[in-house]
């Protein structure tokens, strides 16, 4: 009985201890809810916070030692098969960071090319490079569009920024193009600016040279050269490059200019066989030209009617009456406007008269 007292008794004693904790939880919550930030409270937390602190910080520090040194046994313990399977995931990972970079790279020179189709007009087929020349002194790449998708000699060959070369063989299924740098091409271009003709031609150093051009004609450092279309070898208005040099500005023989070429044959993947194009820039410099032309044309037409609208008036006021058929005569032939003036003039005069005589 005295046992079963006793437990009873501890029994009510939790309860009630647990029943006070509760009651002085409520209220001390309640008093930190409403006491400000000064509050006795507020300042005991802190106080608090600051004391163990460092504590938690050493805490941390000393579980992180824990887990690394858990790692670590973990990846010793690892047995081979697992290893292997981490190598092959990280290969595959590899593999897939370099299909998806190969992909980025190709879709932006397609793009280029794209763009280019666009800006000119252009009419043709793209081609993947599948050859290119081994030998130093020749420079030439093979395609993979042959004469069963229209390619055909003659035809000139566009890279991501511009003209690189031009079709020179062809079979059913591929092409052989040779590169504006090989020393046997040849290509009729034109300065942009100064409209000078001349040939590009290419070298065994691999630069570009502008050739032909007359002594006067004035060429500087950044002007852009594109295809004249003389001969019919290339198509007309399409980039070449840009002038890099110019050895002797003076002219003359020695002058030497070097253009810069579009791309490098090591570097060409993708190229775009042109059939025909219709937005070429010098067909649109010589719209530009024309339409100047016709609106001076114009201005000049106007001005030469009004000063012979003038003469013929001058012409009909000075005629005398006694030779009236002289000057009938005279303005028939300068002018019918000399003879609609003055009458207009005389019947101006005529109702002016009238309104005083009323």
């Amino acid at each position: 009985m005295a046992l079963n007292f006793q437990q009873r008794t501890s029994t009510f004693v939790r309860r009630a201890l647990l029943g006070a904790l509760i009651v002085v939880s409520i209220a001390l919550l309640t008093v930190y809810a409403r006491e400000g930030d000064g509050g006795f409270l507020h300042q005991v937390q802190g106080a608090v916070s600051g004391i163990v602190a460092p504590i938690e910080t050493a805490g941390g520090a000393v579980a992180q030692v824990g887990d690394d040194a858990a790692t670590a046994v973990e990846d010793a313990m690892a047995d081979e098969s697992t290893l292997s399977e981490l190598r092959e995931y990280n290969a595959q990972l590899i593999e897939q960071y370099a299909q998806g970079e190969e992909y980025r790279q190709e879709a932006e020179r397609l793009r280029g090319l794209l763009d280019l189709k666009d800006a000119y007009k252009i009419e043709g087929v793209g081609a993947r490079v599948i050859g290119r020349s081994a030998q130093a002194w020749s420079q030439a790449i093979t395609i993979d569009k042959g004469a069963s998708a229209g390619v055909d000699s003659g035809q000139t060959v566009m890279g991501p920024t511009g003209v690189v070369g031009q079709v020179v063989g062809t079979t059913d299924n591929t092409a052989t193009v040779r590169l504006l740098s090989d020393p046997q091409s040849g290509a009729a271009a034109i300065v942009q600016s100064s409209r000078a003709e001349g040939i590009v031609r290419g070298s065994l150093d691999g630069l570009l040279y502008l050739e032909d051009v007359a002594a006067d004609a004035e060429v500087k450092v950044g002007d852009v050269v594109l295809t004249s279309g003389l001969g019919g070898s290339y198509t007309k208005g399409l980039l070449i490059g840009t002038v890099v040099k110019v050895s002797d500005a003076s002219g003359g023989v020695t002058r030497k200019i070097v253009v810069s070429a579009n791309d490098e044959a090591s570097l060409l993947e993708e190229v775009l066989v042109v059939f025909s194009a219709k937005g070429s820039s010098i067909d649109s410099s010589a719209d530009e030209d024309a339409n100047a032309s016709d609106a001076a044309a114009g201005n000049g037409s106007g001005e030469g009617s009004g000063e012979t609208g003038q003469d013929g008036t001058e012409g009909g006021e000075a005629a005398p009456a006694s030779d009236a058929g002289e000057g009938a005569e005279g303005s028939d032939a300068g002018s019918g406007a000399g003879v609609d003036s003055g009458a207009d003039a005389q019947a101006a005069d005529s109702g002016a008269n009238g309104g005083v005589a009323a």
